[in-house]
């Protein structure tokens, strides 16, 4: 079965391209010219992820993105944007995406994020199941829930993701390099901070909840839970 994929750009000329690039590897594809038409085509229609331009009129796609997820809604979404400054990057996940990609981008480069936050949506059979924890902290993989104590936790996508990966290799250092490849499917490069926002993001909602620090870093190396 092909995955359906909602794309707005108000560039027609992206829209259209990209909507042809992916038809051809296979996906559907609902391409829509702004914000408004995206958020209600999100909600009316069954789609496996989003590709949302930044910059579009009435509705932008970071209030695509904060209205879904306040909907309760997962979806993977994928932010395109050619505000490439830091801020506006952390301003696109804050509201809540997945990823996020700055314009020009490489075709190749955006069809395998994609693959990644698809292969990340479908649960793995096996021991997926199982509920992990370390100390207080417990997560259910297959509900896709995490608790400190007597708290849930509210998690992103990709939080959760990072989080359960960390959690799996409690006490094992696990370079950038690997989280990259185990989460996005790639390695970002030495110079992106995505991985660091998301920790960030963990510790901050990790603090909220009442947990004493878990996530440490490895400075130069990458991060590690360890039992407080």
């Amino acid at each position: 079965m092909a995955y359906t994929v909602l794309v707005a750009d108000d560039d027609r000329a992206i829209r259209e391209s990209l909507a042809r690039a992916l038809e051809l590897e296979g996906y559907a594809v609902v391409a829509v010219d702004d914000g408004v038409q995206a958020l209600t085509r999100a909600r009316r229609e069954i789609v496996d992820a989003l590709v949302l331009d930044v910059m579009m009129p009435g509705l932008d796609g970071l209030g695509v993105c904060r209205v879904l997820r306040a909907d309760g809604d997962r979806v993977p979404i994928m932010m395109l944007t050619a505000r490439v400054e830091t801020p506006d990057r952390v301003a696109g996940l804050d509201a809540g995406a997945d990823d996020y990609l700055p314009k020009p981008f490489e075709l190749d480069e955006l069809l395998a994020r994609l693959r990644a936050l698809l292969r990340r949506a479908v649960p793995v059979d096996g021991d997926r199941g199982a509920t992990l924890s370390v100390g207080d902290l417990r997560l259910d993989p297959a509900a896709r829930r995490v608790w400190w104590a007597a708290t849930e936790m509210s998690l992103t996508k990709t939080e959760f993701d990072v989080l359960e990966l960390l959690v799996r290799n409690e006490g094992i250092v696990l370079e950038h390099t690997v989280v990259y490849e185990r989460i996005w499917g790639f390695d970002f490069g030495a110079d992106s901070k995505n991985l660091a926002v998301y920790v960030g993001y963990l510790r901050r909602k990790l603090a909220a909840a009442g947990a004493p620090p878990l996530i440490h870093t490895v400075r130069g190396v990458g991060y590690t839970v360890r039992r407080p």
